[in-house]
């Protein structure tokens, strides 16, 4: 069942979403200045490509460990993306979802929308694990 909505998720707006957060990430990467958030650009590429069956956590919690994107300078790097732009694209994750959960047919689809609309928000320190079942 994952592999079925993860292929709807992809022909109906994932390939889009997804391209959108790699051409993002690449902006981001050729601004120098943006090389912190590429690589969270890009996970959250990944995720938006084939979101069923996989969710976020905190890469700390993971690995019991802070690095780059973890602890202060997580926090810091969050709070700038949060600003110059991450509230912008979790609202347009939010509103899409918001139209997708009004039929019962998309509601599979908005609650993916609004993980990505959390992961958004503040994607630094963040990872992509596989569902538990």
């Amino acid at each position: 069942m994952t592999l079925l909505l993860n292929i709807l998720w992809f022909i109906f707006g994932g390939f889009i979403t997804g391209s959108l957060w790699l051409l993002g990430g690449l902006l981001l990467a050729l601004t120098i200045v943006g090389l912190p958030w590429t690589q969270a650009a890009w996970r959250v590429a990944g995720f938006a490509y084939a979101p069923f069956g996989r969710h976020i956590v905190d890469r700390s919690a993971l690995t019991g460990r802070h690095d780059l994107g973890t602890g202060d300078a997580g926090l810091i790097l969050n709070i700038v993306w949060i600003v110059f732009g991450g509230w912008h694209i979790a609202l347009a994750h939010l509103l899409v979802g918001l139209a997708q959960a009004v039929t019962i047919i998309g509601i599979p689809f908005a609650l993916q929308n609004f993980k990505l609309a959390v992961i958004a928000l503040a994607p630094v320190g963040k990872t992509v694990v596989a569902t538990r079942r």
